[in-house]
C-alpha cells in the first residue's frame, strides 16, 4: 500500500466507530519490504490518534516463532501499539499445534527479556485439538483466544445459518481460566482463485446474525474479519489496487462496493459498546433507517457454480439488514423490479434473506413509514446473469446502503 492509502484506511475505521487493526502478516523477512512499508505507513497514520494497531501473526505460512519477538519488538514499542493495562497486545492465525513451551521459550521470554515487552498474547487457536476445551490448561501462556473459524457456518452442501457454539464454549473456557475471549463478526467467504481455492462460506445473514450472537455472549473483544481482504471477498472498507496485483482477485471484487455494510456495523459497535445485549437495542444514529442489502450477481444455477466448494448451500435470494427507530414501517424487498418480500419493521436491527432473486436488474429495497412513504431505499447498481460471461464464476456480493 502507500502512505496515502494507510492514512485513508485508519481515517475511514475510525470515522466508523474501530478502535484499531490486527495487522495479520504473514511474512517477518526483511527483505519483503512491502510488508514493512506497509506496517510503517500504518504506524505513522495511527499516530497521535486515538487509532490503535497490533500484529496478528499468520502462523499458517509457518513462521518460525524464534524470530517473531525480534519483528514485534520495533512496533510494539511505538505509542500507536495496543495495550492492556501496559502489555502489547499479540494475536495470530492458526499456531495452536506449536506447543506451550515452544511458544514461551521462542517467542514471550525473548520478548520480556530481550526487548523489555510484556505481551498480551491473544491467539487464534483453531487448530488445536478439540479447540476450545482444554486450550487454557494446555498453554498456561495464554491470556486470552480469539477464533477465526467460528465466524462462518463450517463447511457443507446444506444452506445453514452460523452456529455460536464454539464462541460460547471458548468464552466458558475463558471465564473459568481468568482469561478473555476475542470473538469474530465477518459477512461471508467468497475465494475464486483456482488450484483448489474456489470456496463459499454461507453469507445470506450472516453479519447480522452474529451480530446477535455477539450482543447475546457478550465476549470481551470484537475482531471484524475484515477491513481489506478482497480475496476472500469480506471486505467492508477499501481494498487497494496494489494489495491485489498479479492476482485474478481483481476479477470477482473489482467493482464490488462493501461499505454498505458499515451503515449496520457501526450502530452495532456503539450498542456493543455500551453493554447491548439484543439486536433491538441496536439504534440509528440520526433517527432515520439505515442499513444495507445485498446480493449476488449470478445465479446460483449457472453452470460454473458447480466448480465452487460447498456451492450447493447457496440460495438465490435478496438479503437485507436493516435497523429502525421503531415499529410502524414496512421493508420491501425487489428483484427484477417484482417484489419478493414485504415484512413489517421492529425497533432495532432488522434483517432476512428472501428467496426470488431473478435475473435482470431492478433489485431494490424500500423503507416504507405508516403513512406509505418510502422514507429510505437503495438500488442495486449491477444486473443478476444466469451464466457467467467469462472465466470468473462470481459469486461476490453487490452491496448497497440505504440513502
Amino acid at each position: 500500500m502507500t502512505s496515502a492509502e494507510a492514512v485513508t484506511d485508519i481515517q475511514d475505521a475510525f470515522n466508523a466507530g474501530f478502535d484499531g487493526f490486527a495487522l495479520n502478516t504473514h511474512t517477518i523477512s526483511s527483505s519483503d519490504s512491502w510488508n514493512t512499508d506497509a506496517l510503517d505507513y500504518l504506524f505513522a497514520a495511527a499516530s497521535g490518534t486515538s487509532f490503535k494497531l497490533f500484529i496478528s501473526f499468520d502462523m499458517s505460512w509457518g513462521l518460525d516463532v524464534s524470530q517473531l519477538a525480534a519483528f514485534l519488538a520495533p512496533y510494539a514499542s511505538q505509542s500507536a501499539y495496543y495495550k492492556v493495562n501496559g502489555q502489547a497486545f499479540v494475536s495470530t492465525y492458526t499456531g495452536g499445534t506449536i506447543s506451550n513451551s515452544q511458544w514461551d521459550s521462542g517467542f514471550i521470554q525473548p520478548l520480556i527479556s530481550t526487548y523489555g515487552i510484556i505481551p498480551f498474547f491473544v491467539p487464534d487457536f483453531d487448530d488445536f485439538s478439540g479447540y476450545p476445551t482444554g486450550v487454557f490448561s494446555s498453554y498456561p501462556i495464554l491470556n486470552g483466544v480469539f477464533s477465526w473459524e467460528s465466524a462462518w457456518p463450517s463447511p457443507g452442501n446444506t444452506p445453514a445459518n452460523v452456529s455460536d457454539s464454539i464462541d460460547s464454549a471458548a468464552l466458558q473456557e475463558a471465564r473459568a481460566a481468568g482469561k478473555i475471549y476475542m470473538m469474530p463478526l465477518s459477512s461471508y467467504q467468497f475465494k475464486y482463485l483456482g488450484i483448489g481455492q474456489d470456496w463459499y462460506r454461507i453469507g445470506e445473514v450472516n453479519l447480522p446474525e452474529r451480530m446477535g450472537q455477539i450482543l447475546q455472549l457478550q465476549p470481551d473483544f470484537v475482531e471484524v474479519i475484515t477491513w481489506n481482504d478482497a480475496g476472500e471477498s469480506h471486505y467492508v472498507g477499501d481494498f487497494w489496487p496494489e494489495q491485489i496485483a498479479g492476482s485474478t482477485i481483481g476479477d470477482y471484487a473489482n467493482g464490488f462496493d462493501h461499505k454498505g455494510w458499515l451503515e449496520v456495523i457501526t450502530p452495532f459497535i456503539k450498542a456493543y459498546k455500551v453493554g447491548a445485549t439484543s439486536i433491538s437495542d441496536i439504534a440509528t444514529p440520526s433517527g432515520s433507517p439505515v442499513g444495507a442489502f445485498w446480493y449476488r450477481t449470478l445465479l446460483t444455477s449457472a453452470s460454473c457454480s458447480s466448480s465452487i466448494a460447498n456451492y450447493q448451500s447457496a440460495r438465490d435470494t435478496v438479503n437485507f439488514a436493516v435497523i429502525l427507530p421503531s415499529t410502524g414501517y414496512t421493508i420491501e424487498l425487489y428483484s427484477n423490479n417484482n417484489l419478493i418480500g414485504s415484512f413489517a419493521g421492529q425497533k432495532g436491527l432488522n434483517y432476512n434473506s428472501v428467496l426470488g432473486l431473478a435475473a435482470g436488474g431492478g433489485q431494490m429495497i424500500q423503507i416504507v413509514d405508516g403513512a406509505n412513504n418510502v422514507v429510505a431505499s437503495a438500488t442495486g447498481t449491477k444486473i443478476v446473469l444466469t451464466q457467467s460471461p467469462n472465466a470468473t464464476c462470481n459469486w461476490n456480493y453487490e452491496v448497497v446502503g440505504l440513502s
